[in-house]
């Protein structure tokens, strides 16, 4: 198992892996519309098989994550990948790495408050103006919860 960043050599499987696990390969957030197979980031793959990947844009000196997949939870693939744009960041001397997630993803956010991301706002409706463009984005999230708001959570490094 290894992390790669993402290029021309495996950006198709990139596309695959949006395409099986979200339908699309556009995202559609409060801070934009995004085509993610076209992203920079990175995956973790293992027998030639993506099973973790991550995206990141970078606007006025912040890095925002944009996706964060895995496949495996709980065996470090997702702390791998964040550990991995955290040090893009370092290198390129961005202090803060941002993320926007909704308000049914308590997995997501127990995963990145115990890795030192705070909840800096709440965007209410956030999903439901996102869902204007983007029709397919469900109603009903994680364990029946409907589907609203943004939140944004943010890390300084």
């Amino acid at each position: 198992m290894s992390i790669k960043e993402i290029t021309i050599v495996n950006r198709e499987k990139v596309v695959s892996f949006f395409k099986e696990h979200w339908g699309s390969t556009e995202m559609v957030i409060s801070t934009g519309v995004y085509q993610c197979d076209t992203l920079d980031g990175f995956i973790f793959e293992g027998t030639n098989q993506i099973i973790g990947l991550v995206t990141y844009v970078i606007k006025d000196n912040e890095m925002e994550i944009i996706s964060l997949d895995s496949l495996q939870e709980g065996k470090g693939i997702g702390s791998s990948l964040m550990k991995s744009v955290e040090y893009i960041a370092k290198q390129k001397k961005i202090q803060v790495v941002s993320l926007v997630t909704t308000n049914d993803n308590l997995n997501a956010l127990k995963f990145y408050q115990k890795r030192g991301y705070r909840i800096t706002s709440v965007i209410p409706n956030g999903v439901i103006k996102a869902r204007s463009l983007k029709p397919s984005i469900p109603l009903i999230g994680h364990e029946g919860i409907p589907l609203n708001d943004e939140l944004i959570l943010k890390k300084i490094l």
